[in-house]
């Protein structure tokens, strides 16, 4: 019996929030047993406050030298790591599902991993795997709850918001692009215009401009993005917290990399938008404002 359930997903929020659909089947396929969550310390806080389908939050680095005092009878590998699989199995969880990589054998229920081949969304998948245990999902929305009592002075404006970055350079729409997506959003329609995102070196923007860049965490930036009417962005982790607080999206993609197209990663869900061109600079200013446009009517 399955009374005591480790989830594992321990990289990037933007990926750990696409598991969020197998997170809830699990909890529904199995409604009385405790669910923890292993994950990077830097997402522990948005999983705690604002998924509700996980009764404990853990730091994945903290606890995986003693799994064993936790009794998991099943553990869920979402992220394949020779260390993930090699800890549970030391542990000797009973019931261990993942990915047949990467030291895959020590698994007791396991799947090939085709991601790579972008051939569909990385929701997809997650459910694809733990539908290996005959569980099915209730929902396949993203949701995630945003404190309502943040940012109130963004009530009942239309806001743009602005993520300009992104972890992969492959995948970086230049900067500077953005910086005049912006400033003709905030003249030409005049909007307010929102830029958030966290990078090293802080740019100096427009006045005009509110520059909420390395301002926020990860849950006050959830906040912001639902008070938000668009997020226009590269393929990034803010994108999908957007579509989890029902923000509508406006995505750059390439379409030219398998296994980094939107078909795998595009924000999930009903109301967004996304641009592809083999090359990012093929997409010009003109292109995202009239879809930003197009979007704000």
């Amino acid at each position: 019996m399955i009374k005591n359930i480790l989830v594992i997903r321990s990289d990037r929020f933007g990926e750990f929030l696409l598991n969020i659909p197998a997170i809830r089947a699990l909890k529904d396929a199995y409604p009385q047993s405790v669910l923890t969550l292993a994950v990077n310390a830097q997402v522990c806080e948005l999983a705690a406050r604002g998924l509700e389908w996980a009764d404990r939050v853990l730091d994945w680095d903290q606890i995986k030298g003693s799994l064993g005092k936790y009794k998991f009878d099943l553990a869920v590998v979402l992220n394949p790591t020779k260390e993930a699989h090699q800890k549970i199995f030391w542990a000797h969880i009973p019931v261990r599902l993942g990915y047949a990589r990467k030291w895959g054998i020590l698994l007791t229920h396991k799947m090939k991993d085709t991601k790579h081949l972008g051939n569909r969304h990385e929701v997809e998948a997650n459910l694809e795997l733990v539908g290996l245990l005959g569980v099915k999902p209730s929902s396949r929305k993203l949701e995630i709850k945003a404190d309502d009592n943040l940012y109130k002075y963004f009530i009942n404006q239309k806001i743009v918001i602005i993520h300009p970055f992104t972890s992969d350079p492959l995948k970086q729409w230049p900067f500077e692009r953005f910086e005049e997506l912006a400033y003709r959003i905030r003249t030409e329609l005049d909007l307010k215009v929102v830029m958030v995102g966290k990078t090293e070196i802080k740019p100096e923007l427009d006045s005009r401009i509110i520059n909420m860049i390395n301002q926020t965490t990860l849950t006050e930036l959830a906040a912001v993005l639902k008070r938000g009417s668009v997020l226009i962005t590269a393929d990034s982790g803010p994108m999908h917290l957007a579509a989890c607080v029902g923000t509508s999206v406006i995505a750059l993609f390439r379409n030219d990399l398998p296994g980094k197209t939107a078909r795998r990663w595009g924000p999930w869900g009903n109301g967004h938008r996304v641009l592809e061109k083999a090359n990012l600079s093929e997409i010009t200013v003109d292109e995202v404002f009239n879809q930003a446009k197009e979007v704000l009517k």
